[in-house]
């Protein structure tokens, strides 16, 4: 394929997350510019995650969906509680694993797909937990704003007690008159590409800009199924690539004109 790169890329990750990407992407020669089309807002009812605290030390796992809900469940933890020292987290990426590991969560404790895992997803990180003996277990998935269910299903089957808290909420964000000049701009473009970690800021950004205009456009997405959707949004060429940083630079060089 052409080495030629692409003039610019679109990084759709939560403010929160943007910053990091845009900075290693530009480190690599990659001219990316944000335009997060996620909100990542609290609950609106901290109760259930205070209640989820109080739970804890009668768990054997917690499962961890993303950066997100680490930062935003260890945000609620009350005062008089704390994380339980035989407690183990769960990760499906190295960010979150990043995370729990910055919220204090021990090595030993953490478990995550391994480093040379072909994805860092739910699957990926089930081939780890699925080595262990979960029957009678208590786990607790912490997530955002509902989301997919394919993993507490996996350890029910296996016969644990799964429960299910959300630790913030995803919206779409709301963008001032600049910033819905530069997506005008940017849905008009031929040279860019949209970088998609979640299939939701697909769905936001055709709330935004309409739906029908991306039959021109590239899209590099970092799960298959968000590919799925970038491609029912009309994206004339979506490539995959694995979550990691190497690997979606290799994607996006890969792409010629």
């Amino acid at each position: 394929m052409s080495e030629a790169r692409p003039a610019r890329v679109v990084v759709t990750r939560p403010a929160e997350q943007a910053g990091p990407w845009i900075e290693q992407l530009r480190a690599r020669g990659i001219d990316a510019l944000p335009l997060p089309l996620i909100a990542i807002v609290p609950v609106a009812d901290p109760a259930a995650l205070v209640a989820a605290w109080q739970s804890l030390p009668h768990r054997r796992l917690v499962v961890f969906v993303s950066a997100n809900a680490v930062r935003h469940f260890f945000a609620a933890r009350p005062a008089d509680s704390a994380w339980p020292a035989s407690l183990l987290a769960a990760a499906p990426g190295a960010g979150t694993a990043r995370a729990l590991r910055d919220a204090g969560i021990a090595a030993a404790a953490l478990i995550a797909p391994a480093v040379d895992a072909a994805r860092f997803d739910s699957e990926s990180l089930w081939e780890r937990l699925g080595e262990r003996d979960w029957a009678d277990a208590r786990v607790l998935v912490v997530r955002g704003g509902g989301g997919r269910d394919w993993l507490a299903e996996r350890l029910t089957e296996a016969g644990a007690a799964v429960d299910r808290v959300d630790a913030y909420a995803r919206a779409v964000p709301t963008l001032d008159a600049a910033g819905q000049a530069r997506l005008e701009g940017l849905a008009q473009a031929a040279d860019v590409v949209w970088l998609f970690s979640s299939a939701q800021a697909v769905a936001h950004l055709e709330q935004a800009a309409g739906r029908g205009r991306w039959g021109g456009a590239s899209a590099v997405a970092t799960h298959p199924r968000i590919a799925a959707r970038a491609r029912q949004a009309g994206f004339g060429r979506v490539f995959e690539a694995d979550a990691g940083l190497d690997a979606v630079v290799a994607c996006i060089q890969s792409i010629g004109p």
